[in-house]
């Protein structure tokens, strides 16, 4: 039998959807599995949106401008700049989600071989995405106790050699909810202009900001604008996850046109989900002022809940709906297949993504989970009852 290509051999898998066949049988057997694995959101995506699928009067579904319809482009170019983002439209290009601008993004920018740093635990798709352009990653640790604030930047010189091509962030952060302050991208600022790298700022949890909090973009770094490439999305910001249309955006003439190539291989993202993205550009204010009171909500019943737990700690994220808690276990992967495998309370259980997964460097966070506050407020409450009880009775607690 032919073999398959090492590539997709060494490609990882997802450490948000292992344990999913677990999570089915438990099902099967009638249990109540609250999911807080994954950043699927239940919050009901903008009607403006859903209208302008509902009520469009295309009679063919052509083909789009590789580069995004000019008129949504124009349009996202004017969202960014209401908040002081410095974004023109020749400075964009429409993808299928965000995930297809990073690896356009890497593609464009790095050889195989070359290295791209990015502060752990990190979106674990990144892993990916740096397969598939032939990249390495090289972590710098951020730790639960600091509430996984930006590493000290003397962390980041010590992995620089030269093969280092990149710097990687997320901001407001997927797995931890960590806001990066506009003081900590000055610094970074600093170490990509010393080295003449590029930085990559996923942007796509913007508009989930708490307490007060303000996100700063790396497009606002001016000593660095032709290294900055920002990534974003209308999958969280709008609860479109399934729409697929991201962008990428940069200031940098010969990244966009390289990437215009890649874009042109792949002929254009889907003409029905750019139309919608447009429409939810037009989403009322009051939607988002809705959504982001209903997700501090969340985190206050799960994070405050958490840390009530006898031996649990979890920081509280200033944005994003993610968090990362430190279990008093042996093994976060294990207690995780035991809950789905051996334990219900009153019939429930919980999903949880095992942290470890979030990190390159190995044997790290493995008393750590991600979990997602994606779920009504009431579905919360019980799944940290039910983790609480789960603590009281598992075998392996420390």
């Amino acid at each position: 039998m032919p073999k398959i290509s090492v590539k997709a051999a060494e490609m990882p898998a997802s450490p948000i959807r292992k344990l999913v066949p677990f999570a089915e049988a438990a099902k099967k057997k009638g249990k109540i599995v609250y999911h807080l694995n994954i950043g699927q959101p239940d919050i009901e995506t903008p009607e403006v949106a859903l209208e302008a699928i509902r009520n469009n009067n295309l009679k063919t579904l052509e083909y789009t401008h590789s580069e995004g319809i000019e008129s949504y482009r124009i349009s996202l170019g004017e969202y960014y700049r209401k908040f002081d983002i410095p974004v023109e439209t020749e400075d964009i290009i429409i993808t299928t989600g965000g995930s297809e601008a990073l690896i356009f993004g890497l593609m464009t920018t790095c050889n195989p071989g070359d290295e791209i740093i990015i502060p752990e635990p990190f979106y674990a798709n990144y892993n990916g995405f740096a397969k598939i352009a032939g990249v390495n990653i090289v972590p710098v640790t951020s730790y639960i106790e600091t509430g996984f604030a930006l590493p000290p930047i003397e962390e980041f010189e010590k992995k620089i050699t030269s093969k280092t091509k990149a710097i990687i962030i997320c901001n407001p952060g997927n797995p931890t909810g960590y806001l990066y302050t506009k003081e900590e991208l000055e610094k970074l600022s600093d170490i990509v202009k010393k080295h003449d790298l590029f930085l990559f700022s996923d942007e796509v949890y913007r508009e989930f900001c708490y307490d007060g909090a303000v996100p700063f973009s790396a497009m606002n770094l001016p000593e660095i604008k032709n290294n900055v490439i920002m990534i974003d999305s209308v999958s969280k910001r709008y609860s479109m996850c399934g729409a697929r249309i991201g962008a990428m955006i940069s200031k940098n003439k010969d990244v966009m046109q390289g990437a215009m190539k890649f874009a042109q291989a792949r002929l254009s993202s889907p003409t029905i989900d750019q139309i919608a993205a447009e429409a939810a550009l037009k989403t009322p204010q009051s939607y988002f002022d809705k959504v982001e009171k209903e997700y501090v909500a969340r985190r206050d019943i799960l994070v405050d809940g958490l840390n009530k737990i006898p031996g649990v700690f979890c920081p509280k994220p200033s944005g994003a709906f993610y968090c990362v808690a430190k279990l008093p276990v042996k093994n976060a992967e294990k207690f995780c297949q035991w809950l789905l495998e051996d334990f219900d309370f009153e019939g429930q259980t919980v999903m949880m993504a095992p942290a470890a997964g979030f990190y390159a460097t190995p044997n790290t966070g493995l008393q750590e989970v991600r979990l997602a506050y994606v779920l009504k407020q009431e579905s919360l409450l019980k799944a940290v009852k039910c983790l609480e009880e789960a603590l009281k009775v598992y075998p392996e607690r420390i």
